[in-house]
């Protein structure tokens, strides 16, 4: 059993490793662009928290034989805080206070639970109250793509959401739930398993509309045409008049 509990904790490793670069094709094209577009700022600071709190969570004076999650998350933090810097400098102005607003509240956030765990909470009561904060805070994390689901709905187009992201939400939320079942942890299962299902509702969504190129394009397609058929009549009664003249 401490073997399976070790290897689906490499494997959840490695699949949450890849899901924190995962991103790095998304601020490639910011970069490029300069601009983030129509990309949401809002997962890059939840994850963070997420990060944080899992990593405070998996560390020995809170909870045994977790340093797996420890390492992994401390990794995915600093990661993200790139992430998010990157987001707030080539964001427009209205974005960039709202996720600046977002990232200062996580960081108080967990300022706030490192602190009082470790100075007013000790054993089980430490490890229960890290383990919530945790658990609600990765659930929150997994459900901050929401909204960027809802625009695919929207638009019928996955532009704004890359496929890599969703595959390795799907198997990053597999394997620790695995592992917390093992493991008979709730605080690592639970939340993982939420991410598992909104992984699978991703890529659902994904081979769903993955072939379209949404209601944006389309509009754009209609309006040309429009202009194309003003340009022919346009066309015919300047050629009208002109027979008219001669």
């Amino acid at each position: 059993m401490n073997i399976a509990h070790t290897i689906f904790g490499v494997f959840g490793n490695a699949t949450a490793l890849f899901l924190f670069l995962a991103p790095s094709i998304t601020f490639k094209r910011i970069i490029k662009n300069k601009s983030t577009e129509q990309f949401s700022g809002i997962p890059y600071p939840m994850t963070l928290l997420n990060c944080l709190l899992s990593a405070w969570y998996g560390l020995p004076f809170v909870s045994k034989d977790n340093t797996l999650v420890s390492t992994i998350n401390g990794t995915g933090a600093l990661i993200e805080t790139v992430y998010v810097l990157i987001f707030l400098f080539y964001a427009p102005k209205k974005e960039k206070a709202k996720i600046f607003g977002v990232f200062t509240a996580v960081l108080a956030v967990f300022a706030t639970v490192a602190l009082v765990s470790l100075f007013a909470l000790h054993g089980n009561a430490r490890k229960l109250f890290c383990g919530i904060a945790a658990t609600v805070f990765s659930i929150i994390m997994y459900a901050s793509p929401l909204s960027i689901m809802r625009l695919v709905i929207k638009t019928k187009s996955v532009e704004y959401m890359p496929f890599f992201l969703s595959l390795f939400v799907f198997l990053c939320g597999t394997s620790w739930f695995i592992y917390g079942l093992i493991g008979r942890d709730p605080f690592v299962a639970i939340p993982n398993g939420f991410g598992c299902a909104l992984g699978t509702l991703q890529l659902i969504l994904y081979v769903t509309y993955c072939g379209n190129k949404g209601e944006k394009s389309a509009e754009k397609d209609d309006k040309s045409l429009e202009m194309k058929g003003e340009e022919k009549k346009q066309n015919v009664v300047n050629g009208k008049q002109q027979e008219q003249q001669v």
